[in-house]
């Protein structure tokens, strides 16, 4: 388990759960693992979430080999990837549950000192600027130079499924859940002035190039994992990696997305 969650075992129905670290968590946690038996994670047939979206996230990370579905119960905030909290007919609830599954983006990283990362992002790709200085980025698509440079504090590369988290909030758009799109969105782009973005195929690779690693240097993020000094960040989805998220038929995540585009 990682920092700040918790996971309960028992035996009836095959569900394990898992919790993230607050009160209400916590607190749920202890009052299901009483009414309902479990499983550890690793022999689970599906993982019982309980937090918020963050903690989901983490949740489809810490156990994205073992190729389990996910059933998230919203403790948290905002709760967008998972359904509402319910102590009745878990069992009912999670039979009749609607199956969506998410291929994570892989970045692979060139640091300026020639070691390569790698590390998958479910929400979205970011690079970012290091220094008080605007990021000078080169951007490639599928081998062709797209933007030769674009002058920012960074850009993101984001799934459908992330493209409501930081996307959104760097004025990205949103996506349907089943478009085959990814979106790139930059942060406080300064040159070109008018340029806000690019909707791209799911299967594009995305090249980043940073123009000037010394006076402009980028790091480069990934969900969680956050690579210094990037010289070259190249981003694809990963279809050999699927995560499977189990949703009530009320909660319908197409639907969810849908609607968010209309909010005031």
């Amino acid at each position: 388990m990682t920092a700040g969650s918790k996971a309960v075992a028992m035996s009836r129905k095959h569900l394990a759960f898992v919790a993230s670290d607050s009160e209400k968590a916590t607190n749920a946690l202890e009052r299901l693992t009483k009414r309902y038996q479990a499983v550890a994670p690793e022999q689970a047939d599906v993982i019982v979430a309980l937090g918020g979206d963050g903690f989901m996230l983490e949740t489809l990370h810490q156990y994205i080999g073992l190729e389990i579905p996910i059933y998230g119960m919203n403790r948290g905030t905002v709760g967008f990837l998972l359904n509402r909290y319910d102590e009745d007919a878990l069992d009912t609830r999670i039979e009749q549950a609607v199956t969506v599954t998410l291929h994570p983006l892989r970045m692979s990283v060139l640091t300026v000192s020639g070691q390569r990362h790698e590390a998958l992002a479910i929400n979205e790709v970011s690079l970012h600027r290091e220094s008080r200085q605007a990021a000078g980025i080169g951007i490639d698509i599928d081998g062709i130079e797209r933007m030769e440079e674009l002058v920012c504090d960074g850009v993101i590369v984001s799934t459908p499924a992330g493209s409501t988290a930081y996307n959104l909030s760097a004025h990205g758009p949103i996506i349907p859940i089943s478009a085959s799109l990814l979106a790139m969105t930059p942060i406080s782009a300064f040159r070109p002035r008018r340029w806000r973005g690019a909707l791209l195929p799911a299967t594009a690779e995305v090249s980043f190039r940073t123009l000037d690693t010394e006076k402009r240097p980028l790091s480069a993020a990934a969900d969680f994992t956050e690579i210094k000094h990037v010289k070259q960040v190249t981003v694809r989805q990963d279809t050999s990696v699927s995560l499977n998220l189990l949703f009530d038929l009320e909660h319908n995540l197409e639907e969810r997305i849908i609607r968010e585009q209309f909010l005031p």
